[in-house]
């Protein structure tokens, strides 16, 4: 028996889209039909053969994202919610896309706009905005990972110029991007960023091969041997570690909307995959086993949109806390990384074939399980502000 569902929606069982207002389901709806129509076509060739898919630049500048919440500047000044949306529909199509996004749109325009001075603002955010400029954030090393803030990258004054020397792991967008934000330590000890422009002699970013994961983002290893840097560039109001920690924190908001994304791919490709797939006779979506994991990745998508929707309205209002943006990303990652590798069990041995997409997605949730926060740091950030205590130095 085929039971009649009516205008339920496949992944918005608790009605979720009444709370949006009208602007924030344009923005979800413009960068939905994109992904629908430009990006799920043609994403698993640029994703088997390592590429980015420059092609799509023009078009996803035409949506008028970038740059998310940020005011003025030629930026949308969107809602939390809304630049959350963005990146959930992102990642329902691609999640290299969706982390090339994040960099450009996120933390490289973040910076700019939380540290920069006006000149800086007026300089590069409203290129970026319009993607005619593409940003890079250079912060992780190959040795300093979780442990970012004892960076060793190093920056000395020397005249009106800035010297900087050390290496960068797993910038992405390094290796074609317009101006990369460098945080580097300074002679007193502090840290701060640094705008190194396209070409800048010194500055050379190798693209990351052979990644089981994300694999349409170009990642780099990035070296610097002398780059020298007006002192214009560097970001003014950028004075210690706790900076990039401000700039990182509305990115964990993101990723977690982010796996939501993955999550709700992963979902609408098993449900249709099971009503359709027939076995012993029978759909195999009329059996117990897969109704039951059904209804389990559904639950789990639906307390991770909840989530995220109210931690949207708290970074709207201006209280969301390292520990809250933390615990999302933290909640968000494991529990979409279960509804994904359910996703590709039920779609049993044809799982692993990219037309699919189920795979596509598995495969990039291993890495949104581990950036911008491992599960098990996270959870020490969280037990931080809920004990008191820190079990990390």
């Amino acid at each position: 028996m085929v039971v009649d569902t009516g205008s339920l929606s496949a992944t918005d069982y608790f009605s979720l889209d009444e709370l949006l207002t009208e602007e924030e389901r344009g923005v979800r709806d413009r960068v939905r039909t994109f992904c629908d129509a430009d990006v799920i076509p043609v994403i698993n060739s640029y994703w088997q053969n390592e590429e980015f898919p420059f092609e799509l630049l023009p078009k996803i500048a035409a949506l008028n994202v970038a740059g998310t919440t940020i005011e003025g500047y030629g930026c949308p000044g969107m809602s939390p919610t809304a630049a959350g949306l963005v990146s959930r529909e992102l990642a329902r199509g691609d999640g290299g896309l969706t982390t090339f996004f994040a960099v450009h749109s996120g933390v490289a325009m973040t910076s700019v706009a939380m540290l920069g001075s006006e000149e800086q603002k007026q300089k590069w955010l409203p290129p970026m905005a319009r993607m005619d400029k593409i940003g890079a954030f250079a912060l992780t090393e190959p040795e300093h990972g979780s442990d970012a803030a004892l960076l060793e990258t190093a920056a000395r004054l020397e005249g009106d110029e800035y010297i900087i020397d050390g290496q960068k792991r797993w910038i992405g967008n390094a290796s074609f991007a317009d101006v990369t934000v460098v945080w580097a330590r300074e002679e007193n000890g502090k840290v701060g960023a640094f705008l190194v422009e396209k070409g800048t002699p010194g500055f050379e970013a190798t693209i990351t091969t052979g990644k089981t994961s994300q694999r349409t983002v170009l990642n780099t290893d990035v070296t610097l041997e002398g780059v020298r840097v007006p002192v214009e560039n560097r970001l003014a109001n950028s004075k210690g570690f706790g900076d990039a920690v401000r700039v990182l924190t509305p990115t964990r908001h993101n990723v977690a909307w982010e796996a939501v994304g993955h999550a709700v791919a992963a979902y609408e490709a098993a449900l249709a995959y099971a009503k359709e797939r027939v076995q012993f006779g029978r759909p195999i979506a009329s059996f117990q086993l897969v109704q039951s994991k059904l209804a389990n990745m559904l639950a789990d998508i639906t307390a991770m949109q909840t989530l995220c929707f109210r931690l949207s309205q708290l970074r709207a209002e201006g209280r969301m806390t390292i520990g809250a943006a933390s615990l999302a990303k933290m909640h968000s990652a494991k529990r979409a990384y279960r509804v994904v590798a359910d996703a590709r069990d039920i779609l049993g041995g044809n799982g692993v074939l990219l037309e699919h997409h189920v795979a596509r997605h598995l495969a990039d949730m291993q890495a949104v399980y581990t950036y911008d926060g491992t599960d098990s740091v996270l959870s020490l950030v969280v037990g931080r502000e809920i004990t008191g205590y820190q079990a990390f130095s």
